[in-house]
């Protein structure tokens, strides 16, 4: 068995600039969504509170962010020989569940406000709605630009979600301000919240893909064995297995299945080459197997 990795899974990849950055955008989330609760309390509007809970999914995924970055610099130990990579996963997954449930309880409190309608401040929900626009903007400023970092681009994606929040609550401010038709908060409550669950519901589906070991997305292990059976030296590969200790950082371990005369180092070397470039897995490990030499046919005789 031949085993080799060119990244260590416990590689540390984020600056503290950017920790910098992300408790920056933490503390600003985190401190308006405390100020919008309050204000969806005291101007008794849904879409408020469930713009609220969409910031909560921010911070949450901010944090997430934090913890990763801070955690890729620990070691790994006799324990956790692959290190905590997984606990991003598993957090993920919890923050899934979390958001779905949050969106059903918004869904419900909706259909119970339009059926018993109850007073809406349309002025300071337009205040605190255009002061949560402000608050996402100036976080998606801060955190732009770390293209190379998986964990800081999601966040990302969170925030700019949020926005639509900010935007369906402005918008229903602005009409039951010069309209007085109060439905319209529980029906963008419904939209904020519609687009709560799609974002739990992806999380919850490519974090548990991940911790039940599945092959990740964009791998196609037919395509593996296609290619390495293809490999001069190689005569069938099998026991094929690919999976994820988290985005972006992929392992697999084969069968390789070599002809009696093969180089058993280049031909392994050939096929870590081929899955690090053509399938991004720097990870793998890889038992050889050498196939019998054919007999000879009865009654051959060999050369003297």
């Amino acid at each position: 068995m031949i085993h080799s990795h060119s990244q260590d899974a416990n590689k540390p990849s984020s600056s503290g600039g950017t920790e910098r950055r992300l408790l920056t955008v933490i503390v600003l989330t985190g401190g308006f969504m405390v100020a919008e609760v309050a204000g969806s309390i005291l101007s008794g509007s849904l879409t408020l509170l469930a713009d609220a809970g969409h910031m909560l999914t921010d911070v949450g995924a901010l944090v997430l962010a934090y913890i990763g970055v801070r955690i890729a610099r620990r070691p790994r130990d006799a324990q956790r020989t692959f290190g905590f990579a997984r606990l991003e996963v598993l957090a993920a997954f919890t923050n899934g569940i979390a958001l779905l449930a949050l969106a059903a309880w918004i869904i419900v409190e909706a259909g119970i406000r339009l059926f018993e309608p109850v007073e809406i401040m349309s002025g300071p929900m337009l205040v605190i709605a255009v002061l949560g626009l402000a608050v996402n903007v100036a976080g998606f400023l801060i955190l732009r630009g770390d293209d190379d970092n998986l964990n800081v681009q999601g966040a990302l994606a969170h925030v700019l979600g949020d926005l639509i929040g900010s935007l369906a609550a402005i918008a229903a401010a602005l009409v039951i301000r010069y309209t007085a038709w109060t439905p319209i908060d529980p029906l963008l409550s419904v939209f904020v919240a519609v687009l709560i669950a799609g974002s739990g519901w992806e999380i919850v589906r490519r974090s548990g893909h991940i911790l039940l070991e599945g092959t990740p997305e964009a791998i196609n292990s037919l395509e593996i064995e296609r290619q390495l059976s293809a490999l001069p030296q190689v005569g069938r590969v099998h026991h094929i297995h690919v999976w994820s200790l988290k985005p972006g950082l992929s392992l697999a371990t084969l069968h390789l299945r070599l002809h009696p005369t093969a180089d058993v180092r280049a031909a392994v070397e050939a096929a870590k080459l081929l899955l690090r470039e053509e399938f991004g897995i720097d990870h793998s490990t890889i038992e050889v197997e050498i196939a019998p030499v054919p007999k000879r046919p009865s009654g051959q005789r060999a050369n003297t």
